[in-house]
């Protein structure tokens, strides 16, 4: 239990700090690929930069797993934690340590019980579109057959592709472009599904608290009507007791005043 608290509290500590170097891998991410043009030194830092925020992820999953109580559980759990960690170093290419900041940043967001479902989703939609674009892009700028040459027509094919719809004015030409257009199809389609899922289950819980008060309210009501058949009752019994007393009062005649005599018995 202490060690569980214990992971408990350097999650929550490292939260922020793990999602403010995301963002500074996001930019160092874009810079190269939306000016290419930039002097060696600036290519140079966004790349120490990148690899600075995936030692940062690799080094918070080291520590996670020195808090965890259980370390076999920890790693069978969070596999795709350790993948991401050591995706980058199978192949130390910029793509895959673009895929394993997302899959590490991912895992981090759905850990905060804060951060709800459609935020999530809508972190998720933004972030892929943004990388999708500005990996394609990438790989597809040099291509000798490539279509998509500026940041505009990635975002544009980015948008396209993730929603299905597939206009074809601009496609991937490479292998990895096409892994790319596969990968945010499938992505595309299992968010359309989680919102559509969302949205279900809103009005599902809307109605179900609709349907509770509903019966709470029908409750009280019965629960009202048994209350005034009783007192009904209680009424009805106390109205024939009175009929009932009055024949034996009229009967026995009125009693006498307190302090006069009644009748005297006939003198012989």
């Amino acid at each position: 239990m202490k060690e569980t608290s214990r992971q408990a509290r350097w999650e929550r500590r490292t939260q922020v700090p793990l999602l403010v170097l995301a963002v500074a891998f996001a930019v160092a991410y874009a810079v190269p690929i939306v000016a290419p043009d930039a002097g060696e030194a600036v290519h140079r830092a966004c790349t120490h930069a990148e690899w600075a925020v995936w030692a940062a992820f690799a080094v918070d999953y080291v520590v996670r797993l020195g808090l965890s109580g259980n370390r076999k559980v920890f790693v069978r759990t969070h596999w795709l934690d350790l993948a991401a960690v050591v995706l980058p170093l199978v192949q130390p290419l910029r793509l895959l340590r673009l895929v394993a900041t997302l899959m590490l940043v991912g895992r981090r967001a759905r850990m905060a019980p804060q951060i709800r479902l459609t935020t999530y989703v809508a972190g998720a939609v933004v972030g892929l579109l943004m990388f999708g674009s500005l990996a394609v892009l990438s790989v597809e700028r040099d291509a000798p057959n490539g279509n998509i040459r500026n940041l505009g027509d990635a975002v544009w094919w980015s948008f396209t592709t993730m929603t299905t719809v597939g206009y074809g004015d601009h496609s991937p030409t490479t292998g990895l472009g096409r892994i790319l257009a596969v990968g945010l199809m499938l992505s595309g389609i299992a968010l359309l599904g989680v919102v559509t899922a969302n949205i279900a289950a809103w009005f599902i819980a809307r109605f179900e608290r609709d349907d509770q008060v509903e019966r709470l309210q029908l409750a009280a009501v019965r629960e009202l009507q048994e209350e005034v058949r009783a007192l009904r009752a209680e009424v009805a019994r106390l109205g024939h007791g009175s009929r009932c007393a009055m024949p034996v009062q009229a009967a026995q005649g009125p009693e006498p005043a307190a302090g006069q005599a009644g009748p005297t018995a006939p003198t012989p």
